[in-house]
């Protein structure tokens, strides 16, 4: 049985087996350590969860799927050890990136199904 995308992301950010990607804002916001992720998940030692080694492919399938890039200014964590991490993450010269879908929130699973392909 395969998984559809929000699916084997919602899989990847609950397992904690990866530190290129974690809920952001409570739960609200996925954030994507990208020079990280690109190694940890997309490159040739990567999981390939995803099928592809490009991050544009995956930043695509993201869109596809309704999730909109959120500015870093506008999402700064309200818990201190979630903002401290992604401060943390933020200088060691990676860019982080934010993704949000108001269907992919971590309080409410329920809404996973209701989040499409485009």
């Amino acid at each position: 049985l395969s998984l559809c995308f929000p699916q084997k992301l919602w899989k990847m950010l609950e397992s904690g087996k990866f530190q290129s990607i974690w809920w952001s804002e409570g739960g609200k916001c996925v954030a994507i350590n990208k020079d990280l992720f690109e190694m940890e998940v997309l490159g040739k030692e990567g999981q390939q969860v995803f099928h592809t080694q490009k991050i544009k492919s995956f930043m695509r399938q993201l869109n596809a799927y309704g999730f909109t890039k959120m500015q870093r200014d506008s999402q700064r964590s309200a818990s201190l050890p979630e903002f401290l991490a992604e401060e943390a993450a933020a200088s060691a010269h990676s860019q982080i990136l934010y993704y949000y879908n108001p269907s992919f929130n971590r309080e409410h699973p329920c809404l996973l199904e209701t989040c499409k392909r485009r």
